[in-house]
């Protein structure tokens, strides 16, 4: 999550690829077996973890549909369902035939839909704290209800690292104000009220050896969750991130670099 997209550095390209009526904004970088990365709801940045990744692989990372402020995009996407074949057809349009992918919170969700639907384009999944599941006991909270400055609280282990500066837009900058908005209106199309959509009825499906990365004080997305997916998932393994919150990518750069990267290149057994 973040406020303001900085200058793409001069290695990443930017494309602009026609899905059906959709129009998908990609970044892709590097070089190696490619990787599908899926953002949460802070938006598309080209961010040290994605840096990492393209070190070892060529990353496209795609921005969801109407983060940009396209209503014309969600109104042909009414519900995760069409989301999901949004992206199937994505990757055929990218000529990716199959593919690793990484999804972070919502796009954990989307990246876990996708292996469900898709298994034999999924060769290995990394999610990030997903949302998709609902306990009672660890009520995932509605993020459109969420107070800016109460944000870093949730979302990280120290709400007063730097890193909480980039999550709320000051309030003297309309322009991030509104693009922040943008993207959280994308999302909350897709998950609201509550993100179960049903996963739990489809994640048996999935045959994609899969890696869970949580932040062990994640206040946003309860590490309970965690057991949700091990749980339901044919070939999983965990990594519980000490000292992060939602963002442990960000928070924790090289324990989940290393974890995600050792998980990536890691031989078929």
């Amino acid at each position: 999550m973040t406020t303001t997209a900085p200058a793409l550095p001069a290695h990443v390209a930017e494309r602009i690829v026609e899905v059906g009526p959709v129009r998908a904004r990609v970044l892709v970088a590097g070089s190696g077996s490619p990787v599908l990365f899926l953002h949460g709801a802070g938006g598309l940045f080209w961010d040290p973890f994605l840096e990492s990744l393209a070190a070892h692989h060529t990353v496209h990372a795609v921005e969801h549909p109407g983060g940009a402020g396209s209503d014309e995009a969600l109104a042909h996407l009414p519900g995760i369902w069409e989301l999901v074949l949004f992206y199937d057809e994505l990757l055929d349009v990218l000529g990716l035939d199959a593919v690793q992918v990484v999804g972070h919170s919502f796009g954990g969700m989307v990246a876990a839909e996708l292996a469900a639907n898709s298994p034999r384009r999924v060769s290995r999944l990394v999610l990030i704290a997903p949302i998709g599941f609902w306990r009672d006991d660890h009520p995932v909270p509605d993020i459109a209800a969420i107070p800016p400055d109460a944000l870093p609280g949730l979302v990280l282990a120290d709400p007063s690292s730097p890193l909480a500066a980039l999550l709320v837009p000051p309030v003297d900058d309309p322009q991030a104000r509104f693009e922040t908005a943008m993207r959280m209106a994308s999302v909350l199309h897709f998950i609201w009220p509550i993100p179960d959509k049903g996963l739990s009825r489809r994640i048996h499906r999935v045959s994609a050896p899969t890696l869970l990365v949580w932040g062990e004080r994640d206040a946003l997305v309860h590490p309970a969750y965690a057991e949700e997916f091990t749980s339901r998932l044919r070939d999983s393994r965990l990594e519980i991130v000490p000292g992060a919150g939602h963002l442990p990518q960000l928070e924790q750069p090289a324990v989940v670099r290393d974890a995600v990267l050792g998980f990536l290149d890691r031989a078929p057994s």
